[in-house]
């Protein structure tokens, strides 16, 4: 038969996480934030390495915390996580004047990085990127290429007369 299927590796799932954030920002900024419905706007590439980086960290913390802590816990500690990294994600891109976001007109924003108002969907979030993303992604498998099997078909050959 083969060898067994094997895991997912980091740069594989962290490509995986990376496009579930970028759909996930998408949407976030249509539905809540009264976006375009066509889903058009301006994206920056460095949210990206954020969210593979990003969900390869709440991957850890999911495989070191399931068994001892609670979802809602969990669920809480992501989230602090995910305003963490926006936070310093934010504070870096802006040192280089290239931070693509300014939540300073929300009224609980901290200099204008990070908005407390979007916490309960930072918390739903974190919730479908654990019960949906990363427990289906780190059961995903590889199995070894597929070849094609030795079929008897015969083979003719022509001949000289």
């Amino acid at each position: 038969m083969g060898p067994p299927p094997e895991p997912l590796n980091a740069l594989c799932r962290a490509y995986i996480y990376a496009l579930h954030g970028h759909i996930a920002e998408m949407l976030f900024t249509t539905v809540l934030l009264g976006g375009d419905w066509a889903f058009q706007g301006v994206a920056s590439l460095w949210p990206l390495f954020f969210y593979g980086a990003g969900g390869l960290a709440l991957e850890a913390i999911h495989r070191l915390l399931r068994a001892d802590c609670c979802l809602l816990t969990r669920c809480t500690l992501y989230t602090l996580c995910i305003f963490l990294g926006q936070f310093c994600l934010g504070a870096l891109l802006r040192a280089f004047g290239t931070c693509p976001w300014d939540y300073s007109a929300f009224r609980y924003s901290l200099l204008g990085l990070v908005a407390l108002e979007h916490s309960l969907a930072f918390f739903v979030g974190s919730l479908v990127l654990e019960r949906l993303v990363i427990r289906n992604t780190v059961r995903l498998r590889l199995e070894a290429p597929w070849k094609a099997k030795e079929s008897p078909v015969p083979r003719f050959q022509l001949q000289r007369d």
